[in-house]
């Protein structure tokens, strides 16, 4: 396997991932791995997983949601 080091890494940024990292249960060093995949398109989307997180969430509200709601849901999707 190749190693890479990566210079000049902003503050907020490295307090972000290694935030990331703890809430995920990665390390450092997996966490950055991760987010390297994902943004190759190499990580794979399991789409009945996909199918059954919107289950999900569509018996959690009744009726319709407002705005503010769908982007509090966004925000704790991500990682």
């Amino acid at each position: 396997m190749a190693t890479l080091t990566v210079k000049n890494i902003p503050d907020d940024l490295y307090r972000e991932i290694k935030k990331k990292a703890k809430f995920h249960r990665r390390s450092l060093n997996s966490e950055i791995i991760h987010c390297l995949e994902y943004i190759s398109g190499k990580e794979a989307v399991d789409v009945d997983s996909l199918i059954e997180k919107a289950g999900q969430l569509r018996k959690k509200v009744s009726g319709r949601l407002t705005e503010k709601e769908v982007n509090v849901l966004k925000r704790a999707g991500r990682p």
